[in-house]
């Protein structure tokens, strides 16, 4: 699993100051795709030393980490998940896949949030109220709730 870049970003999760990864070879290929350089196999290896490396970098200024796809290797990712959450227990796991839903293999509980879906060009990213998108938060008891409608702007009425 290789990274192209990453960035620190307010939007991805909500009440989150979040580090976005974003993850080569993406195998889904949505249509309409922002992130179509994502589809090559490019970057940098994404491992433990690589995140040791991120939050030695920003690990101040950072609530959360986002893997933005990993979907060619969502057992790569969990194992990335885990190694967080045992090394550094005070950042919070996000995972963003393009998948209509993880793998049974997965772990669900070793990720605060996830967000699960492809990008449908017409019904719109996360922030439209029409989206197939769906960004998740696990609760206190290990279950997990639909949070997509903190992105959505409630309308003024004048």
């Amino acid at each position: 699993m290789k990274y192209v870049n990453t960035g620190v970003v307010f939007q991805e999760i909500p009440d989150e100051v979040t580090l976005a990864i974003n993850i080569s070879g993406c195998p889904c290929r949505c249509p309409g795709c922002h992130s179509q350089y994502l589809w090559e196999d490019i970057g940098l290896p994404l491992n433990t030393e690589a995140l040791d490396d991120f939050i030695e970098r920003f690990g101040n200024d950072i609530t959360c980490i986002s893997f933005m796809g990993g979907d060619a290797d969502p057992k790569g990712v969990n194992m990335l998940a885990e190694y967080i959450h045992e090394s550094y227990p005070q950042f919070k796991v996000a995972w963003y896949s393009g998948r209509l839903r993880l793998p049974a293999s997965i772990k669900k509980t070793d990720f605060d949030y996830l967000k699960i879906g492809p990008y449908i060009r017409h019904l719109g990213p996360l922030n439209s109220p029409t989206t197939n998108q769906r960004l998740y938060r696990q609760t206190a008891d290990g279950e997990f709730e639909d949070i997509t409608y903190r992105f959505w702007r409630k309308q003024q009425i004048s």
